[in-house]
């Protein structure tokens, strides 16, 4: 636990550095693109996001939760990486083409080429990765973090105010994945093997599929709204919709990758202990909860503010649609660790049916609320979402002795933090004046919304308060000016 917490401190630092530049980074993007080339962006990338989910064939997830890691395994899932990534980059290249005709966007074509060609950079990298992950070494994790996103972030910004447009992204993608290459070479593990085999591709594979096909339901999942946006509406609904979701997801920016860090290294540990997962689970989801609830009521109550000050007037049409988002958003974290906890006792399958659910969901729901109108569509998200929780819920329950009691008895305090974070915060806004700019509003609004959410982790007893003292404490031991 010690371990863990040290390496959650410095993944957080780190993933929350690095997602804080890429946010800045897409703030003047907002301002030097327009709706439009955002729009056609995040239409490349629903085909381009499919394809990472088939590129990597599980294998990181392989590495994390594998008992007995021989050196001869390791061999095998370097090979069947390197596979099944190319074959993937590949197939990418070739039907960008097709895919431009089938959008009616041909300016996609270029952009999806040259994503695929960072599909090639990928493997270099995402072994070592895994087994760093899998030694919760976020220490040297952190450094190739910064690295990647620097450069990332210089050359988008770069490239966008010299004009390239769209293919700004793009290229600053590449240069992430070629600096993220060439930073994780020092970092390997020592002895391990750099020559692939295909041998015993077998037990990875068996793994790896039923991982490959719960990727591949949550990335249909997750970019079903703009296929059906960029085919029933048009680029500039696309790209509101992704602005309406950037907002949302402020909170998961600020955490970074700290969510999940370590999630399956340490459940898998725990479970070949022979330990329940149910208490870890329980345990958890009250600290995430505990966070990112109250984070989305205020995202919720101050949209228009937030979008007013990180974008500009011309996304005030995404305001709408924040709302129910953050609803979807907030029912998710209740099952943030259950992919987790599927894979650390080698089924990995079970969350294939929630995903499957959810898409079909999304689908439905999508083609029916849709009436032209993205708030009606923002809605139809949160139904699929609200759908999919009794499915997950009965899964726990049967697999984790965590269902619908324990996991409500785990998040009340939560519950009790947000609804006091949300009515203070109305209280405070009802004293501001009206006229106020919204930068002013919300730089004023921080410091007691803080305050607010400390004072009701105390007042409810959150397990929170402990972590929260422990972080405080341990950085004084290391600051003498605070001792």
């Amino acid at each position: 636990m010690t371990k863990l917490r040290r390496s959650l401190v410095i993944n957080f630092l780190a993933s929350s550095g690095a997602s804080i530049l890429q946010f800045i980074t897409s703030i003047f993007l907002a301002r030097l693109l327009s709706p439009s080339e955002i729009g056609v962006y995040s239409m490349a990338m629903v085909f381009v996001g499919i394809a990472h989910m088939f590129r990597d064939f599980g294998v990181p997830s392989y590495i994390q939760r594998e008992p007995n890691l021989t050196p001869e395994k390791i061999r095998s899932a370097i090979g069947l990486m390197f596979a099944s990534t190319w074959t993937m980059a590949i197939l990418l290249y070739l039907a960008a083409g097709a895919i431009g005709k089938w959008f009616g966007e041909p300016a996609t074509v270029p952009i999806i080429k040259l994503l695929s060609i960072g599909f090639l950079l990928i493997p270099f990298g995402a072994l070592t990765h895994a087994m760093l992950m899998r030694e919760l070494a976020a220490d040297k994790q952190a450094v190739v973090y910064a690295g990647s996103t620097v450069s990332y972030c210089i050359t988008c910004i770069g490239l966008a105010a010299l004009g390239f447009g769209t293919l700004s992204i793009a290229w600053a993608n590449l240069v992430g994945n070629a600096v993220t290459a060439l930073m994780y070479i020092p970092y390997r593990p020592p002895g391990l093997p750099w020559r692939p085999s295909h041998k015993n591709w077998g037990g990875i594979a068996n793994f790896g599929m039923a991982t490959l096909l719960t990727n591949c339901l949550n990335a249909l999942t997750n970019t079903i709204p703009d296929v059906i946006l960029g085919k029933l509406a048009s680029a500039r609904a696309v790209g509101l919709f992704s602005r309406a979701n950037s907002t949302v997801a402020l909170f998961t920016y600020a955490a970074g990758t700290t969510i999940s860090y370590g999630a399956l290294s340490y459940m898998s540990q725990a479970h070949h202990r022979g330990e329940s997962l149910a208490p870890i689970l329980g345990r958890a989801t009250a600290l995430l909860t505990g966070i990112a609830w109250p984070a989305y009521a205020l995202t919720a109550m101050l949209g228009r503010d937030i979008v007013l000050t990180l974008y500009g007037e011309k996304w005030l049409s995404c305001v709408p649609m924040i709302l129910p988002l953050t609803i979807a958003a907030g029912v998710s974290m209740l099952f943030q660790y259950a992919p987790s906890a599927s894979a650390a006792i080698n089924r990995p399958f079970l969350n294939a049916v929630p995903a499957g659910v959810t898409l079909l969901t999304r689908v439905v729901f999508a083609f029916v609320l849709f009436n032209g109108d993205l708030a009606h569509f923002a809605w139809s998200i949160t139904a699929a979402t609200v759908a999919t929780a009794p499915v997950i819920i009965i899964q726990q329950a049967r697999n984790f002795d965590f269902g619908l009691r324990p996991m409500v008895a785990s998040v009340r305090q939560s519950m009790a933090v947000t609804v006091i974070c949300t009515f203070s915060c109305a209280l405070f806004m009802l004293m501001l004046p009206s006229s106020m700019h919204s930068m002013v509003r919300l730089l004023v609004l921080i410091v007691p919304l803080i305050a607010v959410w400390y004072g009701a982790l105390r007042l409810t007893k959150h397990v929170l308060v402990s972590e929260v003292h422990h972080l405080v404490y341990g950085m004084r031991a290391r600051l003498p000016q605070f001792r």
